[in-house]
C-alpha cells in the first residue's frame, strides 16, 4: 500500500467518479425525504471497521494532507485517533491485524473510525470520504445489486416505497476502471481507514 502515499495516481478522474457518486446520492436523498436519517452527528456507521478499497485509501491520505494545511491540529487529532486504533488491532492480531481485522465479524466491532471527531460526532475528512461512507444509507444500486439501506432509515416505508428510492451509483463503473488502473500500477489490496491514514503520516 506504500504506492499509494505518493502523488494521486488517479488524479481528476476520481473527482470525476466522486461528482457522480455525490450527485446520485443527492438524488436518492431527494427521494428519500424524511425516511433518510442520516445527518451531521448520526455516527451509527462509523463505529467498527469495514474495508476500504486503495482508491479510497489515497482519497484519504490526500484529505489528510489537506486538513494538515488547513487546520494542523484537527488533522493531528486524526493522526494520534487512526494510530491509537492501528496499535489497539495490531496488538490483538499481531500477524495479519487487516486481514483478521476484515474477516472476522466481530472484531474491533467496537472501534470508531479515526476521521470521526469524538466531540461533534461528524467526520474530519468528509470530503474524502471513502464510496461506502458516501453511498451507505440511502437506498442505492451498483450494477444489478442493491445495498442494504441503514436500519435507522425507511422506517415504516413498504419494501416498494424503498425500492421507488433507489438510485444507480456509479453506473459505468468508473469506480471499477479506476482500481484495475491501479491494480496495474502495483496498488492493490483493500485495508482500513485506520491503517490507510497510519501510511499517510
Amino acid at each position: 500500500m506504500r504506492a499509494g502515499c505518493e502523488s494521486n495516481p488517479v488524479g481528476t478522474s476520481d473527482s470525476e467518479l466522486i461528482q457522480i457518486v455525490d450527485s446520485a446520492m443527492a438524488e436518492a436523498a431527494r427521494r428519500s425525504g424524511s425516511w433518510l436519517a442520516c445527518r451531521p452527528g448520526c455516527c451509527e456507521c462509523c463505529i467498527g471497521p469495514f474495508p476500504i478499497t486503495p482508491l479510497d485509501a489515497i482519497r484519504l491520505q490526500e484529505g489528510l494532507r489537506d486538513l494538515d494545511a488547513r487546520d494542523p491540529g484537527r488533522a493531528e487529532s486524526v493522526r494520534r485517533r487512526a494510530l491509537a486504533a492501528a496499535e489497539r488491532m495490531r496488538r490483538e492480531y499481531p500477524d495479519d491485524p487487516v486481514g483478521k481485522v476484515l474477516a472476522i465479524e466481530e472484531a474491533a466491532a467496537d472501534e470508531p473510525c479515526p476521521a470521526l471527531d469524538p466531540v461533534t460526532r461528524t467526520c474530519d475528512l468528509y470530503a474524502a470520504r471513502p464510496i461506502t461512507c458516501r453511498t451507505f444509507g440511502p437506498a442505492v444500486r451498483f450494477g444489478a445489486e442493491s445495498v442494504a439501506v441503514c436500519e435507522l432509515c425507511y422506517r415504516g416505508a413498504t419494501d416498494v416505497q424503498i425500492a421507488s428510492c433507489e438510485v444507480a451509483v456509479d453506473p459505468e463503473d468508473l469506480e471499477g476502471e479506476l482500481l484495475r488502473d491501479l491494480a496495474a500500477r502495483g496498488v492493490a489490496g483493500e485495508t482500513i481507514v485506520a491503517f490507510a491514514l497510519v501510511a499517510a503520516s
